[in-house]
């Protein structure tokens, strides 16, 4: 009985602690196996690890980080691979689907828990950030979609401060001549300044507005 009531603390504590962020998680797993089904098999594996290892988070920490930790790790571990496979069928799979319907349409259809995604970056955006070597789109994606520090991206990536900031920087450097004149017809770049002006985070906050 007492071992029943602990557990059931236990899970309330941890939903109360996780669930809040299952929409960002959710958001971020999309954008890193560029596949709705696998970024719910994502997920879904993620916060039944981090619930069974709950006992091991410690208290009053950061549970965003732990959480991204353990996402970011599944996915390394198990999805890379997976994702490599599911690349070739998913081609052949869209070069029939877009002639048959918009791909916006189709995104909708297949994934209407992640709208609220699509409204703060365009399309361009995302295929311009779904280009980006893992590495440093993961890196990308946990600074200026998450807001996440250097210091908690390193430690959520288990790699030093300095190459959070190398990976950043190049991820960002990558996305550059891609985004520069769709943020400039956003009004995020002036026209008259290079690539290398893009603000991603300024850009992210102005779409929120609208």
């Amino acid at each position: 009985m007492t071992s029943n009531r602990s557990i059931d603390r236990s899970r309330r504590e941890f939903e109360a602690l996780a669930l809040p962020h299952l929409d960002g998680l959710y958001a971020a797993a999309l954008r890193l196996t560029k596949n709705p089904r696998d970024a719910e098999d994502l997920v879904q594996d993620s916060v039944l690890r981090a619930f069974r290892f709950f006992d091991r988070f410690e208290r009053g920490t950061n549970i965003k980080a732990w959480l991204y930790k353990i996402v970011t790790n599944t996915f390394i571990n198990r999805y890379r691979r997976v994702s490599k496979e599911r690349s070739i069928i998913d081609d052949e799979r869209d070069s029939v689907q877009d002639r048959l319907v918009s791909r916006d349409a189709a995104t909708q259809a297949e994934n209407p828990e992640g709208a609220y995604f699509d409204r703060l970056l365009s399309d361009d955006v995302l295929r311009a950030l779904d280009s980006v070597p893992i590495d440093f789109r993961m890196t990308v994606i946990l600074a200026d979609l998450q807001d996440f520090s250097y210091k908690e991206i390193a430690e959520i990536l288990d790699i030093p401060v300095g190459t959070v900031m190398s990976r950043l920087f190049r991820g960002r450097r990558l996305l550059q001549g891609q985004l520069a004149e769709y943020a400039a017809a956003s009004g995020v770049l002036q026209a008259s300044k290079g690539p290398e002006s893009i603000d991603l985070a300024a850009w992210k906050r102005q779409r929120a507005k609208t």
